[in-house]
């Protein structure tokens, strides 16, 4: 099923869904407002109440759009399933992988996996070629393929790799000119760290979101093919061991926003040295909270 189709079929059924709460007699209202409780455009909308209409469930004349009768479950249109996007099936693989469900050294099955991340076998199949590369999976030498696996010495070798990145990444962005957007959002998120602090005994589990944003702001001045493949793991595997170990959650959420701040500071400031050496403090915690997570895993 085609993505505008089945952008149709949901916004057909939200509209009913809206019909049912009326009664036979009221109007519906205005195209604009269906479209923005719907969320999608009005020419969607237009093609859902003509559908309406010709199913005698409202008469459409002009603005006027009047409930003749309720809907009942004959009228739904079925509307499947849409298969996640390659951003969409790497994050749900890596999430699979990252809640330690899956043991190294596990063989894949394409058909199961397949159907588990509602994707084409061949999709699959690809993706995990890609994935290959980053060192999680390889292919079995009969066919298939096996995990790898998220172990302590890939934690390692990946937090060892992302120093390297973010670092480069910092001599990039403090080189950028005044005019550059960076500067605005480093700004946005300076505010936003001060904001979670302000709120952080209540709200403290709201950094881990907060710090993919953090660190793929900085990663995004940099444009090299080779970094970003790489970049989306890195990122998802960081984020989730901040889920991994909730040993004193709130302070260490708290020493990490004042380490993003150390940081933006500096970059605001144009200071490099300074904001290497932030930055190396916050990567060094980083890892000790890694460590922690794969220890309270049985993975060191």
């Amino acid at each position: 099923m085609a993505r505008t189709d089945g952008r149709f079929r949901e916004t057909y059924n939200a509209l009913l869904d809206l019909c049912e709460e009326l009664g036979p007699g009221e109007a519906l209202p205005a195209e604009s407002a269906l479209a923005e409780r719907a969320g999608v455009s009005r020419t969607v909308v237009r093609g859902a109440l003509q559908r309406l209409s010709d199913a005698d469930i409202i008469r459409w004349r002009g603005r006027e759009k009047t409930l003749l009768r309720r809907p009942d479950a004959s009228d739904r249109l079925p509307v499947q399933p849409q298969a996640p996007d390659a951003a969409e099936l790497e994050s749900q693989f890596l999430e699979w992988i990252l809640r330690f469900d899956v043991p190294a050294g596990t063989p894949l099955n394409v058909a199961q996996l397949s159907r588990q991340f509602a994707v084409p076998p061949h999709t699959l199949q690809e993706f995990l070629a890609g994935l290959s590369r980053s060192g999680l999976v390889e292919r079995r030498p009969r066919g298939g393929w096996r995990l790898l696996g998220f172990t302590a010495e890939y934690a390692f070798e990946l937090s060892e790799f992302r120093s390297v990145l973010e670092l480069n990444a910092i001599r990039h962005l403090v080189a950028l000119p005044d005019g550059h957007p960076i500067w605005p959002r480093l700004e946005g998120l300076r505010r936003d760290h001060h904001d979670l602090l302000a709120r952080l005994d209540t709200d403290f589990h709201d950094f881990s979101r907060l710090d993919e944003r953090f660190h793929s702001t900085i990663n995004s001045v940099v444009r090299n093919r080779f970094v970003t493949e790489f970049q989306n793991t890195v990122a998802l595997i960081f984020h989730y061991h901040y889920m991994w170990d909730k040993t004193e959650e709130r302070q260490r959420n708290g020493v990490a926003i004042g380490e993003h701040l150390a940081i933006i500071d500096a970059l605001l400031a144009r200071d490099l040295p300074t904001a290497e050496a932030a930055a190396l403090r916050h990567l060094a915690s980083s890892k000790q909270t890694l460590q922690s997570s794969l220890r309270g895993n049985g993975l060191v």
